[in-house]
């Protein structure tokens, strides 16, 4: 018996991560290929890119490493960072900000199309 209560645990186990990998944020190129348009640069030090979010589109929840956002338009975004209420950013074109890694979501709340440069840091590893 306990064997086959020790194989159900397993099982359950097994289920509940492969269904909280789904879960977890992803690449936002690939959640959201509508808004992240193409990567402008991409090397071992950085990616840079092309994003536009329609008025009223949503982004689905992925993540970043630490980033900078710099705005190309005025824009108003709701965000929202895993765990915390929404919060609403308003900017204007020519803004710039460092963002620390996070796992979120956005919603434009405009009635223009936001677009955006969105540079990800990425970490450097090193000879040892």
């Amino acid at each position: 018996m306990k064997t086959i209560k020790m194989i159900s645990m397993s099982l359950l186990l097994g289920l509940f991560l492969t269904l909280s990998a789904n879960v977890r944020a992803q690449d936002p190129i690939k959640v959201a290929p509508n808004a992240y348009k193409k990567v402008i640069l991409e090397n071992d030090k950085v990616r840079v890119m092309q994003v536009e979010i329609a008025p009223m589109d949503s982004v689905p929840w992925h993540s970043h490493p630490d980033h900078i956002v710099y705005a190309l338009t005025d824009g108003k975004l709701e965000i929202t960072d895993k765990g915390k209420a929404p919060v609403v950013a308003e900017f204007k074109a020519g803004d710039a900000m460092y963002m620390v890694a996070t796992t979120h979501m956005a919603k434009n709340m405009g009635d223009a199309t936001v677009k955006l440069i969105v540079t990800e840091l990425k970490t450097i590893k090193t000879k040892n």
